[in-house]
Order: structure tokens, then sequence, then C-alpha cells
């Protein structure tokens, strides 16, 4: 169990992540991740960092690429307001991640500031409004139309892993009742020669 109030070497961490220290500093760039350093300027993990690469880990293990998993632990900053008490408790345990409840917060959220653009937009210059509502909108479409085609993506990586698992159980299975049919023939062998024996 994580020690709430202990610093970390990366070689602790490497053996909580099942990471080895070069891929924790390899993912600490390609993630953009801030660790934290000590007076000796040596990387100094709390149980946040150890938590945020076990979360990694669990993300990967569902089949996302690093730069899905990379816009997931960027989007609170970028997608909600800091001070939403909905972006909080969304993000918070984000191992149940609900792409589709994601979805629908990005598209929420996308929809209010639309609508308070466009207030602005009109209240301001009524004559140039109809060109940036079409803008506007058009933005917004692009904007939903890369959502829909990451969560296509994550679709389809669950349903290429459904797939693989699939086809080794029915493998498992063709080898079961092979066993089975080996195992019958044997058994029928040596009936016969018992019976032969009598």
């Amino acid at each position: 169990m994580l020690d709430l109030d202990r610093e970390y070497t990366i070689s602790e961490v490497a053996e909580f992540t099942g990471y080895p220290p070069h891929v924790l500093r390899y993912y600490e760039k390609e993630f953009q991740l801030e660790i934290p350093r000590n007076e000796s300027n040596h990387r100094s993990y709390t149980y946040r960092e150890i938590e945020l690469f076990q979360y990694i880990r669990s993300l990967q293990d569902k089949g996302f690429s690093n730069k899905q998993i990379k816009l997931i632990i960027k989007s609170p900053e970028i997608l909600l307001d800091a001070n939403d008490e909905t972006a909080l408790t969304l993000f918070q345990s984000m191992e149940d991640l609900d792409t589709v409840q994601l979805a629908k917060e990005i598209s929420l959220n996308l929809q209010e500031e639309f609508i308070e653009g466009l207030t602005k937009i009109i209240n301001s210059n009524y004559e140039n409004s109809a060109q940036i509502i079409e803008e506007l909108k058009d933005e917004i479409i692009a904007l939903r139309e890369e959502l829909t085609s990451k969560e296509r993506d994550v679709l389809i990586c669950e349903n290429a892993k459904l797939k693989m698992k699939f086809k080794e159980k029915s493998y498992e299975v063709a080898e079961l009742k092979e066993k089975v049919k080996r195992l019958e023939h044997n058994d029928g062998f040596f009936k016969r020669i018992l019976k032969k024996k009598k």
C-alpha cells in the first residue's frame, strides 16, 4: 500500500507500476508529466504520480494509444472549466472511463461555449453575425466529427481485442474436442482388448 506522505525513487516506482525506469522517463516526456524533483534534482515521486502511471497502464490495457491517453490526461484542463465540479468528479476516477459520458460532457460544454459566443457576437456586431455564426457552426461540427472519430477508434480497438479473445477460445475448444475424441478412441481400444482377453 502506498504511503501518502512518502516520496519514492524511480526504481521503487518501477516496482509498483511494472514499467522500467527508462520507460517512466520516456512517458514523462511523452505525456508531458510534471514529475517533482528533490534538492539533488532527482525525480521524487508521490502517490499521485504512481497512481497516474497505474492509470496510464490501465488505459493501455484497454487498447488506448499514447495519443489518446495524452488527450484523456490533458482533457480536463482543455475541455472543462477547472472550477467545474462535474469535471472534478468525472476525472477523479478515470479507471472506469465511460467514453459515451465523456462525449456527452464535451458536447454539452461545446454547446454552452457556442451559445455564449453567439450571444456576444449578436450583441456586439449584428451585421457580421450571420457569417460568424456559420463559421462557429462549422467549427462545432468539425469538433463533434473529431470526437466521433476518436470514439470509433476506441470501439474498433475494443472490438479487435474481443475478436482475438474469441479466436483464442475457439482454438481452445477445438483442442479440447480433439482430446476428448482421442480419449474416447483410446477408451474403446482398451475395452476391445479387455474383451478379447476374457
